[in-house]
């Protein structure tokens, strides 16, 4: 709760890190990934946002929003076989849209210590999470 004439801390800082725990956006993202939310960011179809879960609101989600419907937006995780996503709860209202997924990141393993190691950890840990471009596509085929 917030006192009045105050902002929430998601407002003052536009942004966060959050940890995916999961597999329902693999192959995007992988257990234990670390994201770069931005907050309050503008959002699109094809974007991966961070979302409160709609009939567990203390339950934070990471879903890839796929059209405006009304109500909301209609997010499915990327792997199909997982389930907790629009399938099973419908749309996510608009006030429960947290942030857009910026990026990610890997943490670093006990085995990446030596130069080499480290050195292959950045160039493949560090990835910018981007719209998935073929989800309007999709739609428009069905």
């Amino acid at each position: 709760m917030t006192e009045p004439g105050r902002e929430p801390r998601e407002a003052r800082v536009p942004l966060g890190i959050a940890e995916v725990t999961g597999p329902s956006m693999y192959p995007t993202l992988k257990h234990g990934d670390r994201l770069l939310v931005q907050y309050r960011a503008p959002v699109k179809a094809g974007d991966v946002a961070v979302l409160k879960h709609p009939l567990q609101q203390d339950l934070l989600i990471v879903k890839r929003l796929v059209e405006r419907r009304d109500g909301g937006w209609w997010v499915l995780g990327d792997n199909p076989a997982a389930e907790g996503d629009s399938r099973l709860f419908g749309t996510v209202p608009d006030e429960l849209l947290l942030g857009r997924v910026r990026g990610r990141y890997r943490p670093r393993t006990e085995d990446h210590r030596s130069v080499r190691a480290t050195a292959a950890w950045l160039a493949s840990a560090v990835r910018p999470v981007l719209a998935d471009r073929s989800v309007s596509r999709r739609l428009r085929a069905r």
